[in-house]
């Protein structure tokens, strides 16, 4: 739908992010130190794609019991992606002080508050939905400038999360302590997809049928981007977590089985980032539900008709 190409120090140079929160511009001001920006930032939106009838083999699937760490993609012929979860105005949040999935990322990959200036000045959609169904964005090529640690560690200066609204209260001293600059500097790659949300009650057919169609959308563009990146044929590594289950209210079990059918469905393979022990255990248990329901049965519509008969509920929002 629409492609840029767009060079690293260029786009910063010209665009620079709008930080408007104290911590976060200390943040960025950390971000700066070291070595120039560099390289070129691949842009690429892409519209909604209907699956398959039936789905593969299930593939592979590895719960971590931690937060994003972008790891490179481990081998010649991958490539590996890290989900943004992201509003449906891509970015739209990054520059005030909220520290929720989105914005933290885009704190530790700069640039991509750049690349939001740089495609609202052009007129650019900008958008990873169209209202008529989802239209996911990669970022390929991205610079991770630096780690910023939100998690609560009392032994280095932070005797509460800084997760969320949390992060605006927070005392800059424990900002600047939780955040170190990277050198050198690694590259990422971005996928943004907006969980559909503000269900209520039992999951309907038709949400969790736009749930499956967003990230089978987003899935099989990263792959078709992954390909085109090597020019052959990839195994395309997406690292996601709980996307949605936040500020949208979604369930937990829910999308982690739609993720993984995706997955599959799209030829890609998850690295699910679950936070903590619990949420490795419940996306764990998660993915043996959906290996079950796949013993069972391959057809698409038929196995979202079997998670629609386990009457999943909707959660509530975080807030953040």
């Amino acid at each position: 739908m629409e492609r840029a190409t767009f060079d690293a120090a260029e786009l910063v140079r010209d665009f620079p992010p709008r930080w408007e929160g104290r911590n976060k511009r200390a943040v960025w001001a950390i971000s700066c130190q070291g070595a120039p920006f560099a390289g070129a930032i691949e842009y690429a939106r892409w519209p909604a794609r209907d699956w398959p009838g039936e789905a593969p083999a299930p593939g592979p699937f590895a719960v971590r019991a931690g937060v994003f760490d972008y790891p490179p993609a481990g081998g010649e012929g991958c490539v590996a992606w890290h989900l943004n979860f992201a509003d449906p105005l891509l970015f739209g949040f990054y520059a005030g002080d909220l520290m929720a999935q989105d914005e933290l990322q885009v704190a530790e990959h700069p640039a991509l508050g750049s690349l939001r200036e740089a495609l609202a000045a052009r007129g650019g959609m900008a958008q990873t939905t169209d209202g008529r169904g989802p239209t996911p964005i990669t970022v390929a090529g991205v610079q991770r400038r630096c780690e910023i640690r939100t998690q609560a560690d009392p032994a280095a200066g932070r005797p509460g999360s800084l997760y969320g609204n949390a992060f605006s209260r927070a005392p800059l001293r424990q900002v600047l302590a939780a955040t170190r600059r990277l050198e050198p500097d690694t590259i990422s790659n971005i996928l943004a997809l907006a969980a559909p949300g503000g269900g209520v009650g039992p999951y309907s057919l038709r949400d969790l049928q736009g749930v499956l169609r967003t990230a089978y959308s987003g899935f099989a563009a990263a792959a078709r981007e992954s390909a085109r990146m090597l020019g052959r044929p990839a195994r395309t590594i997406v690292h996601t977590g709980f996307w949605g289950c936040g500020a949208f209210g979604g369930n937990r079990t829910v999308m982690t089985i739609l993720q993984a059918l995706a997955a599959d469905l799209a030829g890609a393979e998850l690295v699910f980032h679950a936070v903590d022990a619990q949420g490795a255990g419940v996306a764990g248990k998660a993915h043996e539900t959906y290996r079950a329901l796949r013993a069972k049965e391959n057809g698409v519509a038929r196995l979202i008709r079997s998670i629609e008969a386990k009457q999943y509920e909707w959660g509530e929002s975080d807030g953040n």
